[in-house]
Order: structure tokens, then sequence, then C-alpha cells
């Protein structure tokens, strides 16, 4: 005898979906813009969207880039400001494209188990003021990458940021604050950096690097050229400051060969690696893969972009980090526009199965690169160094896996587990740990801590980096005030059928009508 459905769940209700479009690109970087001009050539019905300008609130909490308080507050003008910073975007105005900026997807959803409401590809958006549903027959997916985070004392200061943060501040914004910059690593990212801020007027006191010599050495020789000092098999032991941020750094040696060295400065620029931004394509249900050769955890695609789930798309940084794309854009823009010619003739009915790549754990590069940055930061750190800045995370508690300071911790059951016997258990999970200790668990969530959680794991018990899985990602995967989604329309079937408590006539009912109703009814 068939079961009739719980009339409480979503079974049988339906998606309340605002609008439809042929194809949604979410990120108007070099390759999502790469794909909204092609797809305009193709005829196709697009609707590009990018979170930035940011509002001011998700700037402060280091979204979606670890902007460490070294960006001026978001102007009126900031709008113009991003278009004039890509004339691209124009272009795209002209071609056609229907461009949306300052609005975010915090959620990608497709009929699978689990989403049993869900009867069609759709995308969760906001502006901030609003939140809606749009479905869509393709999406291409060019959300790009963040920083590799990195923690050392004093990294919760005010003006320790990203290098992705900083160059958007700089470039797209023209919001930078930072005059007087010490720079962590001495890669492309780095070196070029460094070269732009010089350009705008900035000083750089000194790059620091933990490899024994230089990644990106020409760059590096320029900038010794020009007086700027490259420290390698160094690391900043502390950066100082007050209330206003940092304001001088100590670094050390590494081999502990030669005294420390201080520098002025008032921001420290993260540029020890970045990462490619996956969260929507996880939440998606794509296959995410560690292919060591683009960057770490990555979604298995194929030449044209395609991911595991029928017309869904990655390109850009999001689909693997690259020197090519890393040094010219236009290497990320044809990737987009590669995605966009197969969206447009893409049949979901016919969809290609992917093999595992070939390049998992061929590049040896980026993982030595971070796991030295890793063993960096435990070289220096101290007993209250926080590794995860929102949940107060120090190294010593991520590694003896003690759980949170306000439950009593201090239990000797507790005291005797620590990374090592949890590994001695089975394989090291991330989602464990950040259970165990939340770590990782806080507003940003994990955008300043992820990676590097998982390189001193690593590190700390001489497992593989490849062999720690990313930790899972759930919408909405950025921060949303609940007033969003308080206007949301609602399949009426669900509101009413809406579970009281014990019992409670009015639970769900606003306090003001309550108050309404009693004086109509003349009761106290």
């Amino acid at each position: 005898m068939a079961r009739a459905p719980d009339v409480r769940s979503t079974a049988g209700k339906r998606l309340p979906v605002r609008e439809h479009v042929a194809l949604l690109i979410i990120g108007a970087g070099p390759a999502g813009l790469g794909a909204a001009l092609e797809a305009a050539r193709q005829g196709v019905h697009t609707v590009l969207i990018d979170e930035h300008p940011v509002e001011q609130g998700l700037i402060g909490l280091d979204i979606p880039f670890h902007f460490g308080g070294r960006m001026a507050g978001r102007s009126a003008s900031a709008m113009e400001r991003l278009v004039e910073a890509d004339p691209r975007l124009a272009e795209a105005f002209e071609a056609g494209v229907d461009v949306r900026l300052g609005v975010a997807a915090w959620g990608l959803f497709s009929p699978r188990d689990g989403q049993r409401w869900v009867r069609e590809r759709v995308a969760g958006l906001s502006d901030g003021q609003d939140a809606w549903f749009m479905s869509f027959d393709a999406a291409i997916i060019a959300t790009g990458r963040r920083d590799f985070g990195l923690s050392f004392p004093g990294w919760d200061l005010p003006g320790v940021m990203g290098v992705t943060a900083a160059d958007a501040a700089l470039r797209r914004y023209d919001a930078f604050s930072g005059r007087d910059l010490v720079i962590l690593g001495s890669g492309i990212e780095a070196t070029g950096f460094a070269q732009a801020t010089l350009a705008a007027g900035c000083r750089v006191a000194a790059l620091i690097e933990a490899a024994d010599a230089p990644l990106d050495a020409e760059g590096c020789a320029a900038l010794g050229a020009r007086g700027i000092p490259v420290l390698t098999g160094a690391m900043v032991a502390r950066a100082e400051g007050g209330v206003d941020g940092v304001a001088r750094v100590r670094c050390v040696k590494l081999s502990g060969e030669a005294a420390p060295a201080e520098f002025a400065c008032d921001t420290v620029v993260l540029a020890a690696g970045a990462v490619p931004v996956v969260e929507l394509l996880d939440v998606a249900g794509a296959a995410i893969v560690f292919d060591a050769a683009r960057g770490g955890h990555v979604p298995l695609i194929d030449a044209h972009g395609r991911t595991s789930v029928p017309m869904l798309f990655a390109a850009g940084d999001c689909a693997g980090i690259t020197p090519e794309k890393t040094m010219d854009p236009e290497a990320a823009a044809a990737e987009g526009a590669r995605a966009a010619i197969a969206a447009a003739s893409a049949n979901p009915e016919a969809w290609p199965s992917l093999a595992e790549p070939t390049t998992v754990g061929a590049d040896p590069g980026m993982l030595e690169n971070r796991l030295r940055w890793a063993a960096a930061a435990m070289a220096v750190a101290e007993a209250d160094t926080p590794v995860c800045q929102c949940e107060e995370v120090s190294l010593a508690d991520l590694l003896g896996v003690r759980p949170p300071r306000y439950l009593n911790r201090d239990q000797p059951t507790m005291r005797a587990r620590n990374v090592t016997t949890l590994g001695g258990d089975g394989a090291l999970n991330q989602d464990q740990i950040k259970r165990l200790t939340r770590a990782g668990m806080g507003a940003c969530q994990g955008r300043r801590c992820r990676e590097q959680i998982g390189a001193l794991l690593a590190g700390a018990t001489g497992t593989a980096l490849a062999a720690i899985p990313l930790p899972s990602y759930r919408a909405p995967v950025r921060p949303l005030p609940l007033s969003v989604f308080a206007a949301a329309d609602e399949d009426p079937a669900l509101s009413e059928n809406w579970f009281g408590w014990f019992g409670i006539d009015g639970q769900w009912t606003p306090f003001w009508e309550l108050a309404e109703s009693k004086d109509a009814e003349g009761m106290p």
C-alpha cells in the first residue's frame, strides 16, 4: 500500500521561481565577461551577475575576499568605478547582455535526491535587499579565486589582508587605503601587486618568502633593483599595532641563523597562494576533485568546461588556477568563451560522463608551497594565535582537537585526544575537525582559514594534502540578513501546514497582529 507524503514536507510543493533565463553567468571577471560576450554573439538570452560592489557589512566580515580593514567604505560611485575599471562591462551592456552588478548567487539547485520540490535548474539570488529564485537552461560559474589564509601572531589586526582583496580594492574600487606594505610571498601575484601599488604611490617595505629562493625570480629582481628587499627562508613572526591596525612587523629567518628584521608598515598583504572558489559548484552537486595542477580542490570538468551536473559549466580561476591565467586574463576569457559556445549547443539528455583528471598530484609545486607556509605558520605560532579568527580557535586548539572554550574541555579524556589519535581512528576529515573544534564554522564561512587548516593538519600528521577532503558547503554560501527572505514567495501549501508546537494557537502570527486581535476582542 502506497504511503502518502507528509503534508508538512516539501514533497509535491513548488519552489517559487520569479524569472527565467536561457544562460546565467555568475561572475563578471575575465572568464565571465568572455562567456557573456560570446553568448551575445551566439544570440543567447544571457544574464550576467556579479556580487561587486559588495555591501559594507560583508566587507567588514571579509567576504567575499579577505579585505582586512584596508578598503575604504563603499561609496555612491562604486558602481561607476567598477564599470570604468573593465571596459568589457560596457561592451556586454552594448551587446545586449542583462548585466546585474551587486547581485550575488547564494545557492544553485537542480532536481536530485533531497530536493524533491526543485523541478528545474534554479539559482538563489540576492541584491542585499531581496532574495529570489531564477531558473535557467544553462549556467556558467566564473566565481574566480580567493587567497590562501596564513596565520601568525597579530594576523587578526586590521591591515592584514589577502592579495586578491587588495588588488580588487586598488584596481576595481580605487579604494585601497594601505600606504606602507609588507607582502608575504614572492610569486607573480606578489610581484605584480607590488608593482601596481608602487605605481599608485604606495611604499613596499619588503617581500617575505618562506622558500629558500624567490618564486618569481625575474619579478623579484626588478623589485630589488628599486631597492625593495626580498627576504627568503623567512616568515613574519609578529605583526604589532593598535586599534588602527598594523604599525610594524617583525620577521625571522626560519633557520634561526640571523637576527630578526623589523619593518614599519600599515598593511600586510598575504600573497602565499590562491584558491579556486568552488562553493556554488559544490552545493550544486558538481563532482569536486583534488588536482594539484589546478590549485587544489576544483570541479571535475572536460575541455569545454562541462561539470558533472548537466548544463552546469565552470570557467576561469574557479575551474583551476594556472600561471597562464594569472599572467594573462585573456586565457580565462578564452575559457569563458569556450564554455559559452558549449552551453549554447548543449543537450542535457546527452550529457557526457567525465573521467577523473590524469593531472591529479602531478604538480608538487602547489603542494610544497602550501605545506611550506603551513610549517612557517606553525614555527611562529604562539599559544593564543588564532588559526580560525571567527571562532578564536588557536593552533594548539586545532591540533589538540579541543572543544570551544565555553565548554568544559579540561577533562582528562579530552586532553588525551589530539589529531594523531584522531587519525588513528580513520582518515582525517575537516568536517569532523570543524564539528569538534568549530574551526571554520564562523561568519566568513572558512574563507580565511579553510585551506590553511587542511595544510596544517596534513603537515602535523604527515598526511598527504590530497587525502584530506574538502569540507562541505551549504547554501547560503555567503552570509545574508534574514530580512532579505522575509517577503519571499512561498507555496501556500507550505504555510497551510506549518506545525505549531504544543498546540499553541498563533505561534506563527506576528506579535503586532496578536495584539490587534486582543484589542478587538477587548482582552487584557
